[in-house]
């Protein structure tokens, strides 16, 4: 057993967003204000979308869901999503009445495949939720010709994909009807828990700014800040409570001037894994195509038939040794939810679950010293060489 544990993740925090983080709490204006609308423009700036809009939210989740609402998703739809993802790509159309229709996923690059989403359209079908796995962006090309074909919303689950590129645009530029990143604790970039849903339709837009708090007209900041009798506000629909706060959001616009220097360590530690492990008996993940790039949010390995050790022993033997892995994802079909209330039964989605029976995350942040980092590669040959 080694004696110092690697952890599967960690989050890297400076000075610089401690003392935003202070400087927030000093102001007296805690929740969301000025500071939540500059990152939200920060972002926008970041991917090269000036003309679009984004609307900062409490998560991911809730992100999705606010989409798929303001795009009119409603009870009796259906959304097609890949089954090998989290969660919340499959359970906000639930939220909403509507029904995940889950799809299989590419072997190599373990996004949606692109080649059966057609087969699984019918006139309920409203919308298409590609996931952009571990942070390699998805054929967008394919799959926003097939949602134009049958006139389906596209919404991209980049929970993983900052800043990922596709053919040389960032993800969340401008390439489908919206996008929903995730700044959970682990991501490529942090807020602790927060997301962003950035579009360019103006009129979804307005709605998905009402919709994160209680379905009011008017935004809370401008009313409290105002110096005139401007308390009045109208309730517009049955809306929620997902705001991003200021506290949030300060930690956000720090983390962003830094996502490039930490997609760059990410892409040095995949290169150096790689480099080590080309010799050994498990798959390796995939890079990007050339002219795209790869946010590297997670480094998934999958072991070879005869290795002669199950993907569950692997875990355990590398936490002997000192490192923290993890499993991503337990295909949804698996979950008791999804065969309870829509029958999806394992044996369904073969390529996923031949993916799943041998994957692993190994770590991959950017606060991994290199020794961090070469003790996790020797580990992985000690027990498979």
């Amino acid at each position: 057993m080694s004696e110092k544990f690697i952890p599967f993740a960690l989050p890297e925090i400076g000075e610089e967003e401690i003392n935003a983080i202070t400087e927030c709490m000093r102001s007296g204006w805690l929740t969301t204000g000025k500071i939540a609308k500059q990152f939200e423009q920060d972002l926008l700036s970041y991917l090269g979308n000036e003309g679009g809009h984004a609307v900062a939210v409490n998560s991911a989740t809730m992100g999705l869901y606010l989409a798929l609402e303001a795009f009119g998703v409603k009870a009796g739809d259906e959304v097609i999503v890949p089954t090998y993802t989290f969660s919340a790509t499959g359970m906000t159309p639930v939220y909403l009445g509507a029904k995940p229709v889950l799809c299989d996923i590419d072997e190599t690059t373990m996004n949606i495949d692109v080649t059966k989403i057609e087969a699984l359209i019918t006139n309920k079908t409203k919308a298409i939720v590609p996931v952009h796995f571990a942070g390699l962006a998805c054929d967008m090309d394919s799959i926003n010709a097939i949602a134009k074909k049958h006139s389906l919303v596209v919404i991209e689950d980049a929970a993983h994909a900052l800043p990922s590129e596709f053919k040389g645009c960032k993800v969340g530029a401008n390439s489908s009807d919206a996008t929903v990143f995730s700044f959970y604790a682990t991501k490529t970039i942090t807020t602790g828990e927060g997301g962003m849903i950035v579009t360019n339709n103006d009129a979804v837009s307005d709605r998905l700014k009402i919709m994160r708090l209680h379905g009011i007209s008017r935004d809370v900041f401008d009313r409290y800040t105002s110096k005139g009798a401007n308390w009045h506000y109208n309730i517009v629909a049955a809306g929620a409570k997902c705001n991003l706060t200021d506290l949030a959001a300060s930690i956000g616009v720090e983390q962003l001037k830094k996502a490039d220097k930490f997609q760059k360590r990410r892409a040095d530690i995949a290169a150096y894994y790689k480099k080590r492990f080309e010799n050994l008996p498990i798959h390796l993940p995939a890079d990007a195509e050339s002219g795209s790039l790869h946010s590297w949010h997670l480094f998934v390995v999958r072991l070879k038939d005869g290795v002669g050790i199950s993907r569950d022993d692997f875990i355990m033997k590398m936490a002997e040794e000192g490192v923290g892995c993890s499993v991503h994802f337990i295909p949804l079909h698996y979950h008791q939810f999804y065969q309870e209330r829509f029958g999806y039964r394992k044996g369904a989605f073969t390529q996923a679950e031949r993916v799943f029976q041998s994957a692993l995350s190994l770590p991959i942040y950017t606060k991994m010293t290199d020794a961090e980092v070469e003790h996790v590669a020797n580990s992985v040959l000690k027990l498979l060489s």
